[in-house]
């Protein structure tokens, strides 16, 4: 079983920037793919980024390219995600996700039915 906690969301105006964090339980080079979601009530979740914790490989979904950066630390057991360049429609709840198993070198697709264990988000407003 692996344990998830967010932390760092919170209230910015476009343009500004946020570093959100999370805590990942057993986080090693050989843990599972680690990556970021969003979910807005009444649409799907949506994959965000994506991270090898073997490699640091990473992937992102085009609307974020450019703008977030998804990076880990596997000697404090924490995945951040750095966003700049907010707009109001990245305003989400931010989730933060693991596969099972060991993680290859590549990152993962972006697919949220590849994750297995699940935190339970932090809330992120961009307002205009």
């Amino acid at each position: 079983q692996v344990r998830l906690v967010e932390s760092g969301g919170g209230s910015v105006q476009a343009g500004g920037s946020l570093k959100l964090s999370c805590e990942v339980s057993k986080y090693t080079t050989i843990s599972g793919c680690t990556g970021w979601f969003r979910q807005v009530p009444g649409k799907e979740r949506e994959a965000v980024a994506v991270i090898s914790p073997r490699s640091g490989d990473t992937d992102y979904v085009d609307s974020v390219k450019g703008r977030f950066t998804i990076s880990r630390d596997i000697a404090k057991s924490t995945m951040y995600l750095e966003m700049d360049n907010l707009k109001p429609e990245d305003t989400a709840t931010y989730v933060c996700a693991s596969t099972r198993g060991s993680c290859g070198s590549y990152a993962p697709p972006l697919e949220a039915d590849m994750f297995a264990y699940w935190g339970q988000g932090t809330q992120v407003t961009v307002s205009s």
